[in-house]
C-alpha cells in the first residue's frame, strides 16, 4: 500500500466514525429553558381606579420592565368589567428563571426613570388608593410549551374584539393533578390545541397561588364567535374523544375558571 493509499483509507474511516456517532446532528442540542410567570390581578372597584392602574402600567411599569430585558409583557382587562362588582385587571410577566423574578422589586426600587413615571400611582394616599388588592399568581411553563408566543395571527382584528380565554384547572389532589399535566403534555393535548389554532400564549403549572394544586392556560381568538367556533370544534375532534376516554385521564379535574379577557392597546401580547 502506497502512502498516498493509506492516509485515503484513514480519511475513509474517519468519515465513517463521523457519521456514524450519535453525536453528529442537525438537531438542537438544548431544548428552551422553560419560563417562569407571574400573573398580577389587580382588583378595583371604579372605573377611575381602572384608568389609573392602566396609566401606570402603560407609563411606568411596562417601560421598566423592558428595560430590564423583559420585552413582551400582557396587559388584559376583564370583558365584564362595566358590569362587574369588582373590576379586574389582568398583567402576565414571563421570566426566564425565579431569580429573576425575585429581584424584580429591587430593581424597580432602584429604577429613578420608574419612580418618576409611576408617581401619581405610587404616591396615592391611604384614603384615595389605587385598587383594593392585588392577587399575585407564580406558574411554570410545561414542558411541551416552555417559552411563551406572542398571538401574531389575531391582530388584525380590533383589541376590543379579540377575546384571550384564561382558564384554570383545579385538581382534586396533587396525583389528580400531576395527572391532567401529563394529559396536557405526553397525551399531547398541546398538539391538538395547536393544530386546531387556538393561538395559546402559554401552558403553565401554578406553584404558588390562591388556589391550588392547578394548571393555567391562556388561548386568543379574533372574537367571541372564532372562540366558540374553535371549542365546537375541539369537543368533536377524534383525538380529544379518544384521549379523554382513556381510564387512566378520568376525573382529574374538579374545578374550572374561565376568564374571558381584552387586550388593551398598550399590551405587548
Amino acid at each position: 500500500m502506497t502512502l498516498k493509499s493509506f492516509f485515503r483509507s484513514c480519511l475513509f474511516l474517519a468519515c465513517i466514525v463521523l457519521f456514524s456517532t450519535k453525536t453528529f446532528s442537525f438537531a438542537p442540542k438544548f431544548a428552551p429553558k422553560q419560563e417562569y410567570y407571574n400573573i398580577k390581578v389587580y382588583q378595583l372597584k371604579t372605573k377611575e381606579q381602572e384608568e389609573k392602574v392602566k396609566k401606570f402600567l402603560q407609563a411606568a411599569f411596562l417601560p421598566a420592565l423592558h428595560r430590564m430585558g423583559i420585552p413582551q409583557v400582557g396587559v388584559f382587562t376583564a370583558a365584564d368589567n362595566d358590569t362587574a362588582a369588582v373590576r379586574r385587571v389582568y398583567v402576565l410577566i414571563p421570566f426566564k428563571s425565579l431569580d429573576e423574578f425575585a429581584k424584580l422589586a429591587e430593581s424597580l426600587e432602584k429604577d429613578k426613570q420608574y419612580q418618576e413615571d409611576g408617581k401619581d400611582y405610587l404616591d396615592v394616599t391611604y384614603n384615595d388608593p389605587a385598587y383594593t388588592r392585588i392577587e399575585s399568581i407564580i406558574l411554570k411553563a410545561f414542558p411541551g410549551m416552555p417559552v411563551h408566543e406572542a398571538p401574531m395571527a389575531i391582530r388584525s382584528s380590533p383589541a376590543s374584539e379579540r377575546i384571550y380565554e384564561l382558564r384554570s384547572y383545579e385538581g382534586p389532589s396533587e396525583k389528580y393533578f400531576s395527572n391532567k399535566v401529563q394529559m396536557f403534555n405526553q397525551g399531547d393535548e398541546i398538539g391538538l390545541f395547536k393544530k386546531l389554532g387556538f393561538n395559546a400564549v402559554f401552558y403553565a403549572s401554578v406553584i404558588s397561588g390562591a388556589h391550588m394544586p392547578n394548571l393555567m392556560y391562556m388561548t386568543s381568538f379574533v372574537n367571541k364567535a372564532a372562540r366558540d367556533e374553535h371549542w365546537k370544534a375541539f369537543g368533536s375532534d377524534p383525538y380529544w374523544k379518544k384521549l379523554s376516554a382513556q381510564p387512566e385521564y378520568q376525573h382529574n379535574v374538579s374545578h374550572i375558571d374561565d376568564i374571558f379577557l381584552h387586550p388593551t392597546d398598550f399590551s405587548d401580547l
